[in-house]
């Protein structure tokens, strides 16, 4: 049996040992352990330094430059270990010391240093000087405990740039979840090493594994074709037979105009709403307000129709598994609340309050989506805010959607894209939140004031529903730095559209 190294030089024609190849050895450092030495103060040196700390925020750093920058002054402030020495280079610099970075852009000092530290026996990295370096600062992927580490064997900065790009869009978040998991289920296995290594293996093999697709042959195709045709023809008999032509081309002329109008509305909406998580509301009430109706019924007719159209969203989310369970279930129980108090009021005081409410509400998600669109095109820097207070963020949403026809969405997905959740999987878990918060509005409505306005409700309904496996498809595609400027853009253009309509 041929070795992998007989294959690789079968395939490339070429002893594996007259091409170059990347011999350095991966190691994690415990650099908080380690004392630096940070010789250089300017552009290159902030880099050096924001990369340490980033990685290891208590590391002890001494900074030695002539010059140091304020950027380089501004990271000292917010790390008190790091040590600032604005003076020349002495060689004294390198006793008690781990690990040498040189960041200055005078080769002659630069290797003056590198050889005062060699002599001590130190390991020294030379900015843009890899054949001077005894180890390379990596490119370096993190999401929480998870942390990959890019090398090009000094070759090309810039293509381990693009690597660490992809593999930040292509992990989501919620991968760090996963390894806690894993964490706590190896510590509750018993056995040693070996068994639990098994044990483990077995139980995130499904994770790997094809699963085996039953092949359908072509004569069982054509059965099952042929059976569907005659089902058809059965219940097109069925019909006809108790419902003549002239009776459907009555109910044809009797459908209310508008009707067709709402299934374009509804469908629209839909396409929108579930592959970016939000405008549904927004985008019905628009159009419903051009229709002279007024805001309690217009709330009523849209969480009535959304109930279904959303419960379909909903689960074609979760089957092209865009929805993270623990995310989802921190969102139904605020939001149902905050639902049910707004349709309640809004049921009692029409529209009364509601102008006040929503231009606050417009004037947050315009600006929020102005701030996701930027982040969207920023290079090589993750604008993040905190994480939100889940609970009331979903009350609040919940109060506005139902009392203000609209406004989960762009505040729910919004808030949660800004806070660096992927946005693949905030929209899916908004949109399985979206459905209880609608079911629970729909109710209220229809317990307190009934339902009016049936072919609004059924055109809203039936363009959904069409719309709605497209729409979950589609969120499962787009890559991630897409999803962010669609959601921004859409956040933006919703918020304008309710401004404009209000002033």
């Amino acid at each position: 049996m041929a070795t992998e190294q007989q294959l690789v030089e079968e395939q490339t024609g070429s002893p594996v040992s007259d091409r170059e190849s990347n011999r350095l050895f991966p190691v994690f450092l415990k650099l908080e352990e380690l004392r630096v030495l940070l010789v250089g103060g300017g552009k290159v040196g902030t880099e050096k330094l924001t990369a340490i700390l980033g990685n290891s925020p208590a590391a002890v750093v001494t900074v030695v430059a002539i010059t140091i920058s304020d950027e380089v002054c501004r990271l000292a402030s917010q790390h008190p270990q790091v040590v600032l020495q604005e003076r020349p280079f002495n060689v004294h610099d390198l006793d008690n010391k781990d690990v040498v970075v040189i960041a200055v852009n005078d080769k002659e000092i630069s290797s003056g240093v590198r050889n005062a530290a060699k002599e001590k026996g130190l390991l020294v990295n030379v900015a843009d000087t890899p054949d001077q370096c005894d180890f390379y600062l990596s490119s370096i992927v993190q999401k929480g405990n998870l942390k990959i580490a890019i090398s090009t064997n000094g070759k090309s900065p810039t293509m381990a740039k693009r690597l660490k790009e992809m593999l930040h869009q292509a992990l989501p978040n919620e991968v760090d979840d996963v390894i806690n998991n894993m964490h706590l289920i190896r510590n509750k296995l018993n056995g040693n090493f070996d068994h639990k290594v098994k044990e483990l293996n077995n139980i995130t093999k499904v994770l790997v594994e094809d699963k085996p697709q039953e092949k359908i042959f072509p004569g069982k195709k054509i059965a099952l074709y042929a059976i569907g045709v005659l089902l058809i023809m059965l219940l097109g008999h069925v019909v006809f037979s108790f419902i003549t032509l002239d009776q459907m081309v009555d109910f044809y002329h009797g459908i209310d105009p508008n009707f067709y109008w709402m299934c374009l509305t509804g469908f629209l909406a839909q396409i929108v709403a579930g592959s970016m998580g939000m405008g549904y509301g927004v985008m019905c009430t628009t159009v419903l307000l051009t229709l002279g109706i007024s805001p309690p019924a217009i709330s009523s007719s849209i969480h009535t129709a959304e109930t279904f159209t959303s419960g379909v969203t909903a689960y074609s989310h979760y089957k092209y598994g865009n929805v993270n369970a623990k995310l989802a279930k921190s969102l139904v129980l605020p939001g149902v609340i905050g639902a049910v108090v707004g349709s309640l009021l809004l049921a009692k005081f029409g529209d009364d309050y509601a102008k006040y409410i929503r231009p606050v509400l417009a004037g947050y998600t315009l600006l929020l989506g102005i701030r996701i669109l930027l982040n969207a095109f920023k290079k090589n820097k993750t604008v993040k805010q905190g994480n939100p207070n889940i609970p009331v963020l979903a009350t609040i949403g919940g109060f506005i959607d139902a009392f203000g026809g609209g406004g989960w969405g762009p505040l729910m997905t919004g808030t949660m894209v800004k806070s660096g959740r992927t946005p693949r999987f905030a929209i899916g878990s908004v949109c399985v939140g979206k459905f209880f918060i609608t079911l629970a509005s729909a109710i209220t409505f229809f317990a307190s004031m009934g339902i009016s306005h049936w072919p609004i409700i059924a055109g809203l309904f039936l363009g959904g529903i069409i719309a709605a496996p497209f729409s979950a498809r589609l969120a499962s595609k787009l890559p991630p730095k897409t999803m962010f400027v669609c959601v921004g853009i859409v956040v933006v253009l919703c918020s304008l559209k309710i401004i404009t309509k209000i002033f």
